[in-house]
This record gives C-alpha cells, structure tokens and sequence, in this order.
C-alpha cells in the first residue's frame, strides 16, 4: 500500500508582474491622452497645433544669427531665408540687463549684490539653514543699496541705526499695546535719520570708496529685478500690518486700514505711477529732493500691501475661533497670540495667494517704463528699436524678455508649491 505525503509550501509564491498594458508609458498614454473620443480628438488636435509652431518656430531659431552688427547685415546673411537675428541680443545684451547709462566698469557691483541675494535670502527661504544667517539677511539690503548706488558708506549705515533704534523701541512698548509698539518704532526711527542724515558731511559722496551712480542711470532687467525684490520685501510686513488692522477693535485703525486697502485696489497700477512720477514729490517738504525710484517703491508697495493684506485676511477668517480661545486660554497676549500661533497658521494657508501677487507684482514692474524709467521693456520700446540698427527687430527681444520673466516667475511658482509641501497647508 503506498503512503501519499501532502505537500505544504513554507513561503508565499511571489506575485506575478501587472500585464504591460497596465503599467509603463502605454498606461498613462491610454488614461491620460486616450481615454474618451472627446480626450482623443483634444489630443490629435493639440499634437498638430504643437506640430504646426514648431514648424516654424525650429528653422527660425536654427537659422538664427549672432555676428552681425546691424539687422541689415543680419539679412544679407540669411539671404532671404527665415531666420531669427540674434545679434541684437550679442550686441546690445548689456543695455537689456544693465541699461544704457549705468557705468561700464561698475557692472560688477550689481552682479556682486545679486550673488549677495541668494545668501540673504537662503536663511529666509529654507528652514533647514543656521539661523544666525538671518544677521547677513538684516544688513544685506543697506550692503546691497550701498553696491548698487555706491556713494558714502555713512547713509546705509544711518538707514541701519534707524531700523535697530525702531526695533528696540518695539521691543520695550510692545508690551504695553502693539499699537504703541508699532508707533514708537516709527517715532524712533525717524529721529535717527533725522539726526544721522544732518550728520553726514556734504563731501562724504566724493571721497567715498564706490563712484555715486544716480537712480536715473538704473534701467534694463536689473531695475526689474530691484523693484521686485525690494517691493515685495517691503509690502509682506506691511500687508500683514493691514490685515490685523482691518480686523482690529480699535475704530480709528480699523478705518484707516479699510479706507487704505479699498481706495488702492479701487485704483490702477499705472495711475498710482503717475501720481509717484508727478505728484508724489508735493507730499514732501519743500528743500527736499525725493528720488523717482523712491516713489515708485513706495507707490508699488502700497499697491501690492493692499491686495497681501486681502490675501491674509482670508487666511486670518479661514482659521477656526477655537485657535484664539487656546491663545487666550494660555495667557498669550495679543502680540504673542498672533506671533505664536495665529500668524503661522494664516500665513501657511496664505502661500498661493502671496505667491500670485508677488509675481503679478515683478510682471507689473514693467509699467515703470510709461513714466520713463528704462527697465527691460523701456529699453527695449525706446533706445534700441529706436536705433538705426535694429529698428524692426521685434520678435528677438520681446521674446528674449518674456524668457527672462519666464524663469523668474516659474522659480517663484516653484519654490511656492515646494513650501506648500513642506509646510503641508491643510487643516490635519
């Protein structure tokens, strides 16, 4: 009689592969491009307009010249083919990024500041980093106005002793109230500039280590980059100032911050420029010389703080009353509460739409060049298509100015979406 031994398996038998037609490529062709008849006529018709620009937009580019000095000479070259003339860009690439009255040989102090940038903003902008980097982050902006401007050393440095007389003062009356904090902040600040700025000699300018560059020598992509990066620097702090304030008990401030922030968005970009090109200067004493990049700063940043404090503001509404209840319930006082817990939380659900503004913001940079301040397109609209040379060269830098933008922007996006993950701006 033969025994039958039953066979037990000891281990898992290893699942087979998903079929090909599940995974890969294939997979996410047929879900994504395929998926319906409405999807698959979407697809064809979107690979043939692609199809059809690059066409033409491949030869021209391919085509392209580089090493002419006139688009004359750029024509003859291409002999009647279609071709890009590129030269325009080798030849005037120094009038697109610096302007045309901004120093040859100084070329190197904006460039130096841009570098400087990235380290200032590093500590601000990733967490991970030390932070007794935020050190060089406080005096990068006085460093960098001395780079640019160049001059006296002695006015960044009054400028410096402003804003730590005005921080201490904040430091010593927060307490009390943040209303007084924040007034005699400003109080202390401007008796510093006051008294720093009667100080500092008249001739301190011509021995000074840098050769002074007026504001009016600015222009091209780097004025754009300097209106940018100091107006959204400056307008985040005060529309968050905005934002608490039209959610104050307090009357009078409480109007204040809803006359200011309904009265500028009710008013265009381009109006407000106007008014810091011409009647800005009246609002000033009378001996006094206000610089028009100065005024456009100031009329920017308050264009962009009112559309950043409508963006915390929803931030500030989106979070549940029991928040507040728990800062009070802890003993927080009002400074503290916000500092502590309410102002990060806001601020965190408030990323994409600061993120919008301050890329509308650098966009809309380029309308300075309707009061004659000749950023990128103020260059390009006016002494280069002006010249001789290359009038009717259009397509070139127009295009090359939108690819600047492009990457400007398309880092900021980018930078916004990774701190939305890092920081993970839900409710959890």
């Amino acid at each position: 009689m033969s025994t039958e031994l039953a066979f037990v398996r000891t281990e898992q038998i290893p699942p087979s592969p998903p079929p090909s037609s599940a995974i890969g490529p294939k997979k996410w062709i047929k879900d994504n491009l395929f998926s319906s008849i409405p999807n698959t006529i979407l697809t064809i018709v979107t690979i043939w307009l692609i199809y059809t620009v690059l066409m033409v937009v491949v030869p021209w580019m391919a085509n392209g010249v580089w090493n002419t000095s006139s688009l004359t000479e750029c024509r003859e070259v291409l002999q009647g083919k279609t071709g890009a003339c590129f030269s325009v860009l080798s030849e005037r690439w120094n009038q697109i990024l610096y302007g045309f009255k901004y120093p040859v040989d100084s070329y190197w102090r904006p460039n130096t500041a841009l570098i400087l940038l990235a380290f200032a903003a590093a500590p601000v902008m990733f967490f991970d980093l030390p932070r007794k980097m935020l050190i060089f982050t406080a005096i990068y902006p006085f460093l960098a106005y001395w780079l640019i401007w160049g001059g006296t050393i002695l006015g960044p440095l009054v400028a410096l002793l402003g804003f730590v007389a005005g921080g201490f003062a904040f430091m010593r009356l927060s307490f009390k109230s943040f209303a007084a904090g924040f007034f005699g902040a400003i109080i202390a600040a401007f008796a510093v500039w006051i008294i720093g700025g009667g100080l500092i000699p008249e001739t301190a300018s011509e021995n000074s280590l840098l050769a002074a560059v007026p504001s009016r020598d600015l222009g091209g992509f780097m004025l754009n980059l300097m209106l940018g990066v100091t107006c959204v620097s400056l307008s985040l702090p005060l529309g968050i100032a905005l934002a608490l304030g039209r959610q104050s008990n307090m009357p009078l401030i409480k109007g204040i911050s809803v006359v200011f922030i309904e009265f500028v968005r009710g008013v265009p970009l381009i109006t407000l420029l106007f008014v810091a090109s011409v009647m800005l200067a009246y609002f000033f004493p009378p001996d006094s010389t206000v610089d028009l990049f100065l005024r456009v700063v100031i009329m920017i940043t308050m264009f962009s703080a009112a559309y950043i404090a409508e963006v915390i503001r929803g931030g500030l509404a989106a979070l549940p009353k029991g928040q507040y209840e728990a800062a009070d319930s802890l003993g927080l006082d009002y400074p503290q509460a916000m500092r502590l817990i309410i102002l990060p939380q806001a601020l965190k659900i408030s990323i994409p739409g600061i993120v919008n503004v301050a890329v509308g913001l650098f966009k809309d940079t380029t309308l300075v060049s309707v009061i004659s301040m000749f950023d990128l397109v103020g260059m390009i609209r006016g002494p280069i298509l002006a010249s001789t040379e290359w009038n009717g060269v259009y397509w070139e830098l127009l295009g090359f100015a939108a690819f600047l933008f492009f990457v400007v922007c398309y880092g900021i996006s980018q930078y916004s979406q990774w701190l939305e993950r890092r920081l993970a701006t839900d409710h959890r």
